[in-house]
C-alpha cells in the first residue's frame, strides 16, 4: 500500500496536479527583452501574482526567427502547466503556412487574447515623405529600403501588401525586432519602416519619427492626428498584430481551467488595464472560443496570400 502511494504521489508532482501551481511558472516571450510584448507580459505577470499569490512568474525571452524560436519553446516544454506562452499575429500563423513550424494550431490551447497593435508606416522626422501618396511616388521613383521586423511577421505582410496595392518594390530589410526598427528609422538608416503602432506612438509624439499612416479602418484613440490608411484612400491596406496567450493542448483539464480563470481576471483588473493604457499596450481581451476562430480565420486568408507570393 505504501509503494502504491508513493506512486500515486509522483505520479501527482510529475503532472503538475498537486496543488497547483506549487512552483514558478515561466512566462515565455518570443522576442527581446524590452519590447511592446515583453511588457504585455511583464505587466501580466505582476498581475497575476495579486491572483495566485502562493506562485511565483517569471518572463523568460526566446527571440528569434519571427518568433518561431519562442512559439516552439513553448511546444516543447512539459504539459505541466508551469510553461505559459505569449503568441503574436500573423508570425504565429505564417510560420504554419509556410511549413517551417514544428507545431500546428492543433497543438496548443487558446487561453486568450491580450491585446492588439494596429500596424503603422512611419518615416525618419526628416523625411519628404508625409503621407502614402507620398510613399509611392518616392518608391516609385528610387527603390527605397523599408525595416520590417523578420519575414513572415506582420509588417512584412503589410509591406508586401502594400507593393502588391501599389506595383512599387522596396529594398526589404528584416530585423530582429522593434528596438532595431527604432534605431533604424530615428537615425535615418531606412527611408520607411512598417511597423505596430505602441512601438513607435512615443517617437511620434515626440518629434523623433513621423507616423504616417495607421493601417486601420478608424484613427486610434490615443493617436487621432494619425490618418488611416483607408482614410488616405487605400481601403485593403490593413494590417493588425493581436498578443494572445497559449499551452500545451495535453496540460491536465484542471490546470487548463485554472490558467484561463487566472487569464480572465487579468484581463478585468483594473489595475492591469491602467498600466496598460499607460504603455501603449491596447487591450482587446477575447476568450479562447473567440480567438481560436478568429486565428483560423488569420490561417485561412495567410495561406491565400502565400499561395499568391510565398516567402
Amino acid at each position: 500500500m505504501r509503494q502504491l502511494w508513493a506512486i500515486l504521489f509522483a505520479a501527482l508532482i510529475a503532472t503538475g496536479s498537486w496543488a497547483y501551481p506549487n512552483r514558478t511558472i515561466s512566462l515565455v516571450v518570443p522576442s527581446k527583452a524590452g519590447g511592446s510584448t515583453d511588457a504585455t507580459a511583464r505587466i501580466f505577470a505582476e498581475t497575476a501574482k495579486k491572483y495566485w499569490k502562493d506562485a511565483d512568474f517569471i518572463v523568460v525571452n526566446k527571440p528569434g526567427a519571427g518568433g518561431m524560436i519562442g512559439f516552439e519553446y513553448t511546444k516543447r516544454q512539459r504539459p505541466d502547466g508551469y510553461t505559459i506562452g505569449l503568441m503574436f499575429t500573423p508570425q504565429f500563423i505564417a510560420h504554419i503556412v509556410s511549413k517551417q513550424a514544428s507545431y500546428t494550431l492543433d497543438d496548443f490551447t487558446i487561453v486568450g487574447n491580450v491585446a492588439e497593435d494596429p500596424g503603422i508606416v512611419v518615416v525618419p522626422v526628416d523625411s519628404p515623405i508625409k503621407n502614402l501618396d507620398d510613399l509611392v511616388a518616392a518608391a516609385k521613383a528610387d527603390k527605397l529600403t523599408a525595416s520590417v521586423n523578420g519575414i513572415g511577421s506582420d509588417d512584412f505582410l503589410a509591406a508586401k501588401n502594400f507593393e502588391s496595392l501599389t506595383g512599387v518594390s522596396f529594398n526589404l530589410v528584416p530585423t530582429k525586432g522593434s528596438t532595431e526598427q527604432k534605431a533604424a528609422v530615428m537615425g535615418s538608416h531606412v527611408d520607411v519602416a512598417f511597423m505596430n503602432l505602441s512601438q513607435m506612438l512615443s517617437q511620434h509624439n515626440a518629434g523623433q519619427a513621423r507616423i504616417i499612416a495607421i493601417l486601420s479602418k478608424k484613427r486610434s484613440d490615443v493617436a487621432s492626428d494619425i490618418a488611416t490608411s483607408v482614410e488616405q484612400g487605400y481601403p485593403k491596406l490593413l494590417m493588425t498584430a493581436t498578443r494572445g496567450i497559449v499551452i500545451r493542448n495535453d496540460v491536465d483539464k484542471s490546470i487548463q481551467e485554472k490558467i484561463v480563470e487566472l487569464y480572465s481576471k487579468v484581463v478585468k483588473d483594473p489595475e492591469f488595464q491602467e498600466r496598460c493604457a499607460k504603455t501603449y499596450i491596447f487591450l482587446d481581451p477575447m476568450d479562447g472560443a473567440t480567438y481560436k476562430t478568429y486565428l483560423q480565420e488569420l490561417q485561412d486568408n495567410t495561406q491565400k496570400v502565400y499561395d499568391i507570393s510565398p516567402w
